[in-house]
């Protein structure tokens, strides 16, 4: 087996996953890295990939990898997919592109935005590549784009650059980006009802369900940190008056849906927080100067401890928040928006804390791709 060396932005993973349809996976002969948050993290062979997850990680299986394409990060899944439907994760790319860059604004993803895109997916595949030839099988590869697509009226701009690369790109929907974001959840919570916050750059899904019954309630808000702080807040430290206004308008357009899941009895539940501002207020918290997804996951966030980082970070300039140990620079613009919708969630929800989970999108477009 040849081991070649990923780039420096990919690393082992080791944390769960799970579901839902969409396009056909598409074999490639290459694929992609990215930027661990919030600091890099040594490189990683395959060959070291492969030992780095469980004991009982499975030795054979499907190669697949699975790519979100999102308003702020690109990002992509190496896993192993086993005959008996399990998971093994082998490696996680992450990279911050920041694609929506004004489209709230203008509706139009920018050339230098897509750039960053095209050069992140280029290192993703010269990754992937490396898993392929180490493990002699080429990988079917699944890639979406989410909320900076949708809006954006030059999508097809995009799409026809990650085609140049050899994958095709499916511009998900809203009901679909939350129905792979809570496939990828209830796997890593089985026989639990979940209520599930992810919050992007352009929009924040609200998903209730359990593993065993599915999706049970979904719904895409047109609110991301990135278009928040576009919006409203700005990337310097905001006034008080400025996260007043963000909280009026979370409430404004979520308070009915979290009325609803309550009268539905499906708020009796345990509420999980994913991606980069759920995950971002542990590492934070922990203070880790480089970042452990085996200890991010499953971990337990209260209000206060929210509350506490929101104002913490809230009262320091974009330079000083670069600097916080546990907060990828690159982060440091939008987190403020972020935390400030991850609070007024926890608030409608009546929820004391959420938990962090690792497992989200990305595993859900892994088991799309098993179960097609």
């Amino acid at each position: 087996m040849i081991a070649a060396s990923p780039g420096p932005d990919f690393m082992p993973a080791s944390a769960p996953a799970s579901v839902a349809s969409g396009s056909a996976p598409t074999p490639v002969s290459g694929s992609a890295s990215a930027a661990p948050a919030p600091s890099a993290h040594a490189a990683a062979s395959p060959a070291d990939a492969l030992t780095a997850g469980a004991s009982d990680a499975p030795v054979r299986g499907a190669l697949c990898a699975a790519i979100d394409i999102g308003t702020v990060t690109a990002r992509m899944l190496v896993a192993l997919m086993g005959c008996d439907g399990s998971i093994h994760e082998l490696a996680r790319g992450y990279r911050i592109c920041n694609l929506g860059q004004g489209v709230d604004a203008t509706g139009v993803l920018r050339s230098d935005a897509l750039d960053r895109v095209g050069r992140a997916l280029e290192d993703f595949r010269s990754d992937l590549a490396s898993f392929e030839r180490s493990l002699g099988q080429r990988a079917a590869v699944r890639a979406i784009a989410t909320s900076a697509a949708r809006d954006a009226r030059n999508a097809s701009q995009l799409i026809e650059l990650v085609r140049s690369l050899g994958i095709e790109l499916q511009v998900a929907s809203g009901h679909e980006e939350a129905g792979l974001c809570f496939a990828g959840v209830a796997h890593g919570f089985p026989d639990e009802a979940l209520v599930v916050i992810d919050i992007g750059g352009g929009s924040t899904e609200v998903v209730a369900g359990t593993s065993a019954s599915g999706v049970l309630s979904a719904r895409s808000f047109d609110i991301g940190c990135r278009r928040a702080t576009e919006k409203l807040l700005g990337e310097e430290a905001p006034c008080p008056a400025d996260i007043e206004r963000l909280r009026c308008w979370v409430r404004e357009q979520m308070a009915p849906h979290f009325a609803d899941l309550r009268a539905r009895g499906l708020l009796d539940a345990r509420l999980v927080g994913v991606a980069g501002t759920a995950t971002t207020v542990v590492s934070v918290r922990e203070r880790m100067r480089e970042y452990r997804s085996d200890l991010v996951h499953g971990a337990e966030v209260t209000r206060s401890e929210l509350r506490a980082i929101t104002d913490r970070l809230a009262g320091l300039s974009l330079e000083r928040r670069r600097e916080v140990v546990g907060l990828d620079p690159q982060r440091a613009g939008v987190i403020v928006a972020g935390l400030v919708i991850m609070e007024e969630c926890m608030t409608l929800a009546g929820a004391p804390r959420y938990t962090v989970s690792e497992s989200d999108v990305l595993q859900g477009i892994i088991l799309a791709v098993a179960s097609q």
